[in-house]
């Protein structure tokens, strides 16, 4: 056994925390509906960025590659000057939602290399240029393009150029639980020399602000070469440094005088960026001691040199902290390459390991201390100004209960620095391949009482937690026991049992809440499924209807097929689950005909002449129009199928009898699932909302390149859109979908209004497993014609490994050493120094594979990792 999973075994047996310290640091804690004590809910303008550096945050702090203990109270990041920029480089610049005319968007280069599930060593890459940092320029010049044009990035600016840069590796590596060893190497990339300022900072969150907490905090200078770190709810840490190097200290405190006018007493959290730009020198403490402290070292690099510094955190008093310092260094990046040796050892190519590792390496380092009281929140702080009373209704005030305060995986630190249902769902399935404890924990952690609505609803994100994901939590906690049971060889029957009976009461939620008129047709509204729809469908409609979504009752019939498998599986060792098994067997035909007869008004939303599933709009005056888009949300009933072996009806006879009778006694619904009487491969039975003909009418659209197929997956809208946009006209407004390959040039949205964008891994993957399902009941006869037109017959399982293929392409070096997911970008693709650091994107060009929307959007594109599998040797 390696030692990597021996730290996870003492971990799990609560032997020894090796998750006490990790990279749970924000990316942006600025423009956060946390941190908005506004009137109006404009989180983006409350803080903004250039406010970020002067504001003391309420809720969480942020840094660059950065880490911090569990309850984020002792942080730790990195800040540079490259002696031209007019502020100090403390925190990752991008541009709001309103600023950017795609949204907001990072205007970083930054790269997540390496990590372990115990964080024992972390590795990222963070580009910084010799230049001054184009700030203006990129706020200027987005504000001037309209949604049409593409977004203007930091390589744009030329920055880059002539390599005039520095790249920052910052490593780390723990010695024990709460000894961390810290290497960072600064390399000049440029033909000149070049000059920069690293400023290793230590800080104290700040808790004392609230009128909760007395300040008993403190950081000061101990002894030549020692900080220390003094926090209530700490063991005394002390941060080693090798060199003479000049130490500055200052309050994390607001400064009051730049953002409202007044002075108070102290130094600010700003006043080592003043210190430093404008030669404050009372910005920084007299004396060495304050709730902050950087190490600045004032270094300058001739072209193609580097640098190496060295730094221990420890909770422990070492008179010699560097004495063992690349022993341990050594011995963990060993460590770590025998991990990862092991899961990718069937993994032949050299470039496919890679992908795999920077994305579970991305995974990890966007785990996040997420704290957020909403009632608090609120009702405002003691020691604070009360908050405006408007506030009271703008945001999330259905959702008192809800306290958070837990690290959580990310979709993107920056971009989305905020947990969201759904996402967290697939997260989970890249994180169990290296680490189920954890996986299975973030499953759990969202059905909590201070997590999950008392109704049964699991909070969306922080934005509105009362809007409406996916029901994806039972196939992610099904998924990961899987995988979890394969790694460990036991089933964790604790695991599934506790989730369960959490995950009825949100299926109990979505049948009270979100079948309009209890007919098992479900409204989910916004379902992820915004920017390919006529209507934004979590708001009201224009003439006071609703929509029938296809999408939204077809999430639920996959969400009673999980709930029954679960069951299933829950019986072997306890019969009395045998009845909730039979329960949602029925409510899946329940939901089988509902689509087939909607309202039962004798409208399908399968549609016979373009043997497609559409949404079906009701009207205010009872009627129901099909909304004939060709899009993901009628390739969703492809998700909701199930096989089970003839077994699981010898050995449930309770089950058996029951669902004997209901398909005697019930005819019409038995017949509305595929083929149930007939056995297929090995003695199975299928349950899915698509007999063999409809499925096979769905997959010729989907594998249709004029349609849905890309060479780099599932288009998530067709490209017949792109020649005949749909059009809707209602209560004399004029409504319209058309295709776009990349960006949306639609506002209706918000901001940015296509981050559920043209290839998007989510659906994508789903889309796999259920084809490998399929496949897993009809075997190696049941043909389809892959692409169609090309008069090739594939089965199912060779489709799904297609398509596969396809989306792992996205990544992988082409004959000419180009990656479709770096686009036109020359730099990307060709300079050494960028070409095999790898960016995960939050969508995908339908056309071209390039990446686009968040770009360390990890989170759910972290799905990669597990398309990579023995079948691509």
């Amino acid at each position: 056994m390696n030692e990597e999973k021996k730290r996870l075994i003492q971990d799990k047996l609560k032997q020894k925390d090796w998750r006490k310290f990790g990279p749970y640091l924000s990316e942006r804690q600025w423009g956060t509906v946390r941190e908005d004590y506004s009137a109006n809910g404009d989180a983006w303008g409350y803080i903004t960025h250039d406010a970020a550096r002067s504001k003391a945050y309420r809720w969480g702090e942020e840094g660059i590659g950065g880490v911090s203990d569990d309850k984020q109270l002792l942080c730790f990041a990195f800040a540079f000057w490259n002696k031209k920029d007019p502020i100090l480089k403390e925190r990752l610049f991008g541009l709001s939602n309103p600023e950017g005319n795609h949204g907001e968007d990072c205007k970083e280069l930054y790269y997540y290399l390496d990590n372990t599930p115990t964080h024992s060593y972390m590795k990222m890459l963070y580009k910084y240029p010799h230049e001054e940092y184009p700030y203006i320029k990129l706020l200027e010049e987005n504000k001037r393009r309209d949604r049409g044009a593409p977004e203007y990035e930091i390589t744009d600016t030329g920055v880059f150029d002539n390599n005039a840069y520095f790249d920052i590796e910052i490593e780390y590596a723990k010695a024990d639980v709460s000894d961390l060893l810290i290497r960072v190497t600064i390399y000049n990339r440029g033909e000149k020399s070049a000059a920069i300022n690293l400023l290793p900072t230590l800080w104290l969150r700040n808790t004392w602000s609230w009128g909760i907490d007395e300040k008993n905090a403190e950081i000061f200078k101990d002894e030549a070469g020692v900080i220390s770190a003094h926090h209530p709810d700490l063991d005394t840490y002390y941060l080693y440094y090798e060199d003479n190097i000049a130490l500055l200290f200052c309050e994390n405190e607001t400064n009051t005088e730049r953002l409202y006018g007044y002075q108070s007493n102290g130094t600010y959290k700003d006043g080592i960026n003043d210190f430093l730009i404008h030669n404050k020198h009372g910005a920084v403490s007299d004396l060495p001691k304050g709730t902050k402290a950087s190490l600045n070292y004032d270094l300058a690099l001739e072209a193609g040199d580097s640098k190496i510094i060295c730094l221990r955190i420890s909770s422990k008093y070492n008179p010699n902290p560097f004495k063992d310092f690349q022993k341990i260094f050594d011995k963990r990046i060993e460590e770590a390459d025998d991990f990862y040796a092991e899961m990718q050892h069937t993994i032949e190519s050299a470039d496919l390991r890679n992908i795999q590792r920077q994305a579970i390496a991305g995974m990890l380092w966007s785990k996040q201390f997420y704290y957020f009281d909403v009632d608090q929140w609120l009702r405002g702080d003691e020691g604070q100004p009360k908050p405006p009373r408007e506030r009271m209704r703008i945001r999330n005030y259905e959702w008192l209960h809800l306290n958070n305060a837990d690290v959580i995986s990310m979709p993107d630190k920056w971009e989305y620095p905020w947990y969201a249902a759904w996402d967290l769902a697939f997260h989970t399935i890249p994180l169990a391949m290296v680490d189920p404890e954890f996986a299975k924990k973030q499953l759990l952690l969202l059905t909590k009482e201070w997590y999950m609505h008392p109704n049964g609803q699991l909070p969306a994100y922080e934005w509105s937690f009362s809007d409406v994901n996916p029901p994806v939590h039972g196939w992610a906690a099904w998924r990961v026991y899987k995988i979890d049971s394969k790694l460990q060889g036991k089933n964790d029957r604790q695991f599934l049992e506790e989730i369960f009976h959490k995950l009825l009461l949100n299926f109990t939620w979505w049948v009270n809440r979100k079948d309009y008129n209890g007919n098992n047709i479900f409204q989910g509204g916004f379902l992820g499924m915004d920017n390919i729809g006529v209507f934004d469908r979590s708001a009201s409609l224009p003439d006071g209807g609703f929509i029938e979504q296809s999408d939204g009752t077809s999430w639920m019939a996959m969400f009673t097929l999980n709930m029954m498998r679960m069951s299933l599986e829950l019986a072997k060792e306890n019969p009395t689950y045998q009845s909730l098994a039979t329960k949602f067997f029925e409510h899946f035909l329940y939901i089988a005909d509902a689509m087939a007869n909607v309202g039962n008004n004798g409208i399908s939303m399968w549609d016979e002449e373009d043997e497609f599933f559409y949404d079906v709009l009701h009207t205010a005056d009872d009627q129901r129009i099909k909304m004939k888009v060709r899009s993901m949300v009628g390739l969703v009933p492809l998700f909701a199928v199930e096989v089970l072996d003839q077994d699981i009806f010898d050995a449930m006879p309770e089950f058996t009898e029951r669902l004997q009778w209901f398909l005697k006694n019930r005819p019409h619904l038995a017949n509305l699932i595929s083929r149930w009487a007939e056995k297929g491969r090995g003695e199975r039975h299928l349950l899915s909302l698509l007999r063999g003909h409809r499925m096979k009418c769905l997959l010729r659209r989907m594998l249709d390149e004029e349609e849905f197929l890309s060479a780099y997956g599932v288009r998530a809208l067709s490209k017949y859109h792109e020649t005949h946009p749909y059009s809707l006209f209602i209560n004399n407004g004029h409504f319209t979908v058309a295709y776009n390959a990349g960006e949306s040039d639609s506002s209706l949205f918000g901001g940015n209004s296509n981050w559920r964008g043209p290839i998007w891994f989510p659906v994508n993957f789903l889309i796999i497993e259920s084809l490998q399902r399929f496949h897993h009941y009809y075997g190696d006869d049941f043909l389809v014609e892959h692409p169609t037109g090309s008069g090739i017959k594939k089965t199912l399982r060779e489709i799904a490994d297609d398509l596969a293929s396809r989306m792992v392409g996205i990544f992988t070096e082409d004959e000419t050493g180009r990656r479709p997911v770096f686009g036109n970008v020359e730099k990307f693709q060709s300079d050494p120094y960028f070409k095999n650091n790898l960016l995960f994107y939050e969508y995908f060009n339908g056309d071209n594979g390039a990446g686009l929307g968040a770009s360390h959007q990890t989170g759910w594109t972290g799905l990669i990792a597990k398309l990579i599998q023995p079948r691509n040797k």
